[in-house]
């Protein structure tokens, strides 16, 4: 199967072969991401990153040549890490710990339904999308854009306009983006109601996460992707 253009590489690490499939399955389902391999063990999973550089590892703990956390002490230093999510039946606080402590996302505590999951999986693709846009911009993040990623990585949501914004605003934002004959662009947003760039970029990315707006990414010739938005078909 060819890779899917800029979709978020995925790797599944699980000794279990039923639940693998059904995570991958899961996956499947979420747009933005591929699913590029499946592990059973430590050793293969190591060796399934260094080859295929995946964007997420989905890591049990529980793994027949050892633990999860011990992949992760392995993969942290090599050059550009992926993200993990740790998926698990461990609910002791040691694990917990010791996951937070090698740099997992999330921790997902089996059994779940494929609505968490997807929650979590959106989290993480919004965290890597909001990180984009800073590069892209090459801007620093002031405290206020600090706070909602480590928000968005704890819960998978982003809270409304921080202090010094306002409700008005966001209307402003969200009504010009409904009545857009098209997609737009912060940069758009921002000329039409007459505010900063990264003001109307803070507004539309909250919105996308209240499900107001949907976000689309657009590639030119440079490679780096526009976000572009639109109103959501139920809006």
């Amino acid at each position: 199967m060819s890779p899917v253009p800029n979709s978020i590489r995925t790797l599944i690490v699980d000794d279990d072969y039923r639940v693998a499939e059904i995570h991958a399955g899961f996956v499947s389902k979420i747009a933005g991401f591929e699913v590029t391999g499946v592990a059973h063990s430590v050793s293969d999973a190591l060796l399934a990153i260094r080859d295929s550089r995946p964007d997420l590892v989905l890591l049990d703990l529980y793994l027949p040549d050892g633990s999860g956390l011990d992949l992760m002490r392995r993969i942290v230093d090599l050059p550009d890490p992926p993200g993990v999510i740790v998926i698990s039946a461990a609910r002791d606080l040691d694990h917990i710990r010791s996951a937070i402590a090698q740099g997992a996302v999330h921790y997902l505590v089996k059994p779940f339904g494929f609505a968490t999951f997807a929650e979590r999986l959106n989290a993480f693709r919004d965290l890597r999308l909001r990180l984009q846009d800073l590069g892209a911009r090459h801007a620093e993040a002031d405290q206020q854009e600090v706070d909602s990623l480590f928000q968005l990585m704890r819960t998978g949501t982003i809270a409304a306009p921080p202090k010094g914004q306002s409700s008005e605003t966001m209307k402003l934002v969200r009504d010009f983006v409904r009545r857009a004959d098209a997609d737009v662009s912060a940069a758009e947003v921002a000329r039409g109601i007459g505010v900063s760039r990264p003001t109307a970029q803070r507004y539309l990315s909250a919105l996308a996460q209240q499900g107001s707006v949907e976000l689309t990414l657009r590639y030119g010739a440079t490679g780096r992707p526009e976000h572009r938005y639109r109103a959501t078909t139920s809006d």
